[in-house]
């Protein structure tokens, strides 16, 4: 793979006695959907976790667009072109849906105290620009219509929306999805599916954790399974489904 987005060599975490990830590696290529999947306990989220910067390494390396990142905190990872979102997203409950997406825009000059004086032509454009910019994300999520409304009101699979959509205010070109399917309907779910495709059509690249194998076999070019920590197995959904290791990881001793 030349020159992938984001790689990990070795990536190792410790806690204590336990080790949490046992030298994980992968790469993502530029425009890549790659599914990351396991058994409860594989080391998923802490992978995640170590790649969007929440979690420091014990040892490894994690390069970000040709950069190492792997001490690096969150933000700057964000600033890099690498968002994240959660299993359970939190959006501000009582603001706004549009409210909520201009929260999470980065790097405007208003953020500066002196600037909100010296330069407010400059700050009112930015905001009308982030504004624009928050709508038409919320169209493409499809959720313009409740964009005055109050996050409180939206349903599991709306919030999922709302989170990548906040994400995707930062200009990101990896996006790092922990579990979009979990707790949603299957009709918000197939809206889900069809708006990943949509933002990885406009060149933006993910990685996914997801437990929903039809979701993975729908959306992912490439599938890695980790058992204990470590990659287990790598393929199309197809082959690692038939792979007899990866029954074994799931099914224990019901695959015989």
């Amino acid at each position: 793979m030349a020159d992938p987005v984001l790689e990990a060599r070795n990536l190792t975490r410790r806690f204590g006695g336990v080790t949490a990830v046992d030298g994980m590696s992968l790469a993502l290529a530029q425009g890549e959907i790659l599914g990351l999947i396991g058994p409860n306990g594989a080391g998923k989220t802490t992978m995640f976790d170590l790649l969007a910067g929440s979690v420091v390494p014990t040892s490894g390396s994690i390069r970000l667009m040709g950069a190492e990142v792997a001490g690096e905190a969150a933000h700057k990872r964000l600033n890099r072109g690498m968002g994240r979102t959660f299993q359970i997203p939190r959006p501000f409950p009582e603001l706004s849906l549009l409210d909520n997406m201009l929260i999470a825009r980065q790097g405007q000059t208003g953020e500066g105290f002196w600037a909100n004086f010296t330069a407010p032509r400059r700050i009112a454009a930015e905001e009308r620009a982030a504004r624009e910019k928050a709508r038409a994300l919320l169209e493409l999520l499809l959720l313009a219509r409740l964009a005055n409304e109050p996050a409180r009101v939206l349903s599991g699979g709306q919030r999922k929306l709302l989170e990548l959509a906040r994400v995707m205010m930062a200009d990101p070109q990896v996006i790092l999805l922990d579990e979009p399917a979990a707790g949603v309907n299957a009709t918000l779910l197939e809206t889900i599916i069809d708006r990943i495709r949509a933002i990885n059509a406009q060149g933006v690249t993910f990685l996914l954790i997801e437990h929903n194998i039809d979701m993975v076999q729908r959306l992912c070019h490439r599938v890695l399974v980790m058992a204990s920590g470590a990659l287990l197995a790598e393929g199309t959904a197809a082959e690692v489904a038939r792979d007899p290791r990866v029954i074994e990881a799931y099914l224990g001793g019901a695959a015989a």
